[in-house]
């Protein structure tokens, strides 16, 4: 969460990409990404709304919404993942649902490894993003 804190002033929301999205949305992402996975996905929960982080098929923070909430949303969901992941063995296999579109749910292993990529891959957008904001760089 550092290099988010270091931004400079406006960068938090402001898109340096193509693609159009801002460090914050992407903060966000990463604890919708953790929701519809385990708990929707893998363990079959009844979510409000798993795309919730989306509107327009973009990634969307409310003006309202503030990056000290959304740390904490970040740390609280990483709680539940944690309790999901150390009361499951790798080799379970999820629950059916909406969330596989029909097709056989995985295991958690299979699922903590896309959520592993997922993160190196975003982790290494917001380097870059930060890098090209004058933000903090390296470890």
């Amino acid at each position: 969460m550092s290099k988010l804190e270091a931004l400079p002033g406006g960068e938090l929301r402001r898109s340096r990409l193509p693609s159009g999205w801002a460090p914050i949305e992407l903060l966000k992402h990463l604890s919708y990404v953790e929701l519809r996975w385990l708990e929707w996905g893998f363990e079959g929960r009844d979510v409000a709304d798993p795309f919730a982080d989306g509107r327009d098929g973009r990634w969307y923070v409310a003006a309202d919404e503030t990056l000290t909430e959304l740390v904490a949303g970040l740390s609280a969901q990483a709680v539940r993942t944690r309790a999901i992941v150390e009361s499951h063995d790798l080799a379970d296999v999820g629950q059916p649902g909406d969330r596989w579109d029909g097709d056989d749910p995985p295991a958690l292993e299979r699922i903590l490894f896309h959520l592993i990529q997922e993160y190196a891959r975003h982790v290494g957008h917001l380097d870059i993003v930060s890098e090209l904001a004058g933000g903090q760089t390296g470890e």
